[in-house]
């Protein structure tokens, strides 16, 4: 049995997002292909078609989630689902074909769909984890590997000890440009093979991850959910910026999807970790 943890991120432009998040989620080997293959029919049966073919590139959650998306999803009543993915279906193959119903039609659709991601991950067993940043949280000058990555592995590994059979883990990103994709493999490989903590975690984590075109990826685009909803929607302890309120139920969702675990000494780890200061020790 293994694990793969698919990895995107949120707000790493630091401008408008109130959060910079790097989200995972974990799905078991056995159950992976299952649930790749019930997103795939879902965005069928939702949209009349595959979103990659309707935007050439990866529907990206700022696309599927933004404000506007709620403001046209809400100026009708819900369509019925057929009625709903015929007129989704005719805006996303002829962007000129305009209509307030397809409009809102299309808005629905597109909060149907990642209200069915989400619950399909959970069904699948899947697993979120993520590491959540203030945008005014130092940073480092570069060259080790930031702590927003070392947690989201941290947290991982617990997970994976948690099994009696140890299972090993893989970690899957969304490929970057080859300079910068170089950058943070070479910084994983030093933290796994050269840090004490890395180097009990790679017990459970194979040290070099892999990298993937997330148009093409349909778990990297879920973790993209997650990241999103997590910077605009949830509020843990801490996380003080305003959020968005039209976010809330698929909030509930990602909550429903963290990793929690109780200790045998009465601590209990969760998934989703705030760092206040990305900054190593010797830095600050």
């Amino acid at each position: 049995m293994s694990w793969a943890l698919f990895i995107d991120e949120s707000g790493q432009d630091q401008r408008q997002s109130p959060y910079e998040v790097l989200a995972g989620i974990a799905i078991e080997d056995r159950a992976l292909w299952r649930l790749i293959r019930e997103l795939s029919d879902a965005q069928e049966e939702i949209f009349g078609l595959r979103l990659f073919e309707a935007y050439g590139s990866e529907a990206k959650a700022q696309k599927l989630l933004k404000k506007k998306v709620f403001t046209h999803a809400a100026q009708m009543p819900p369509f019925p689902p057929d009625q709903r993915r015929t007129l989704a279906c005719e805006i996303l193959q002829d962007g000129t074909a305009v209509s307030r119903d397809r409009l809102t039609a299309l808005a629905q659709a597109k909060l149907a769909y990642v209200e069915r991601a989400l619950d399909l991950s959970q069904k699948a067993g899947a697993r979120a984890f993520a590491s959540i940043v203030p945008q005014a949280a130092p940073r480092p000058a570069g060259g080790m590997l930031r702590k927003d990555y070392a947690y989201l592995f941290e947290r991982f590994f617990y997970f994976l000890n948690g099994f009696d059979e140890d299972p090993m883990g893989y970690v899957v990103f969304d490929e970057l440009d080859k300079s910068a994709s170089h950058i943070l493999l070479n910084q994983v490989a030093e933290y796994f093979l050269k840090t004490k903590k890395g180097q009990t975690r790679s017990r459970l984590i194979i040290p070099e991850p892999f990298f993937v075109h997330s148009d093409l990826t349909t778990m990297v685009q879920v973790a993209d959910l997650i990241a999103y909803i997590l910077s605009w929607g949830v509020r843990l302890k801490g996380m003080n910026a305003p959020h968005r309120a039209e976010l809330d139920a698929l909030s509930r969702k990602v909550m429903r999807l963290r990793f929690t675990q109780h200790t045998p000494g009465g601590y209990t780890n969760y998934g989703f970790k705030i760092i206040n200061d990305l900054r190593a020790a010797a830095h600050k």
